[in-house]
């Protein structure tokens, strides 16, 4: 079972080992082909497991299936890393603007506004190493409030998110602030230890509305032509009341009917990708995939930031895809 064609036979094969995807990868365009915009990315974040230490043995039981799909050494771990590297050197972006299924807020959505961005360790019952990572990054007051005013005249409500306000109950029993493993997890493979650019993180609306957060994505848009790089990242398969669901191998046929309805509806032309993306919900695995739909609802706000250009499949792992929009 792949995850690799389209329903069409004489359709392209869809990148999914690494010649593939970076052959993908440097097919993107240069901003300058594009008016200096730079595409939208909804982007697979993985989980914890992604930086489990090479010192602390391999999980078994339930969480064996998560390691093998998403662990350190699975090809979203390598997809990741060449993802990153391609981000910088193509695109060259100002700041990063980050949304993350980690975070959701309503009536307002919140925007970090931290000078040096701290970790929130947003994940419970894990060895001790996993709460000793770090990767470092600072944040932009200029870009929080630009995306604040921003959303705000497009008639959303928006605010300035603070470092001492905190985040939730972290990992280790205390107050957590700052950016959620949906951000850092992620980043650490995909820019190292730290990163120069300046990285706000901005909630998903928590209503968990596809229009809405749509349309929080497309009131961002314009900031992709003055070199903000705009990451969305979730997961298209996230339950945990079936463990298997999350390799490839063990997944049941639902999953991977699931996975593919997907990919096929995000690469849609743009006049026909937001019916398609809508229809998803009707469809008999979206909720055997998503139990609760916040780790889906992120290629939403990529697809909207991206509602006007073409769409590109960049990585079609299993469950774990990774989709530039507005080419």
């Amino acid at each position: 079972m792949s995850s690799s064609t389209t329903d069409s036979p004489s359709a392209p094969r869809r990148p999914q080992i690494q010649d593939e995807w970076k052959a993908a990868l440097a097919s993107l365009p240069d901003p300058s082909e594009r008016e200096g915009r730079i595409p939208a990315f909804y982007f697979a974040h993985g989980q914890p497991l992604l930086a489990w230490p090479k010192s602390v043995p391999i999980p078994g039981g339930r969480f064996r299936a998560l390691y093998d799909g998403q662990g350190p050494d699975s090809p979203l771990a390598h997809f990741l890393k060449d993802f990153g590297k391609t981000l910088l050197k193509k695109y060259n972006p100002k700041a990063i603007l980050v949304f993350s299924a980690h975070w959701e807020s309503s009536p307002q959505i919140y925007v970090s506004n931290y000078d040096e961005n701290p970790l929130y360790y947003d994940y419970y019952g894990f060895n001790k190493e996993l709460y000793e990572l770090q990767f470092s990054s600072k944040g932009s007051s200029t870009l929080s409030e630009t995306i604040v005013n921003t959303l705000q005249k497009a008639g959303i409500s928006a605010r300035l998110f603070p470092t001492d306000e905190p985040r939730g109950r972290d990992g280790l029993g205390g107050k957590g602030y700052g950016f959620d493993h949906g951000v850092f997890v992620p980043f650490k493979l995909m820019f190292g230890d730290s990163i120069d650019v300046p990285v706000v993180e901005v909630s998903i609306d928590e209503s968990l509305s596809t229009a809405k957060n749509w349309e929080l994505g497309k009131a961002l848009n314009e900031l992709r032509s003055q070199g903000v790089l705009i990451l969305s990242g979730g997961l298209t398969v996230h339950t945990f009341q079936d463990f298997d669901a999350f390799s490839e191998k063990t997944a049941a046929q639902i999953y991977h009917d699931w996975d593919e309805a997907v990919l096929q509806a995000v690469e849609k032309p743009p006049n026909e990708r937001k019916e398609a993306m809508n229809s998803l919900l009707s469809h008999p695995g979206f909720r055997k995939a998503h139990p609760r739909e916040e780790h889906f609802i992120p290629i939403y706000v990529a697809a909207g930031a991206g509602e006007s250009g073409e769409s590109r499949i960049l990585a079609s792992l299993y469950g774990a895809p990774t989709v530039a929009f507005g080419i």
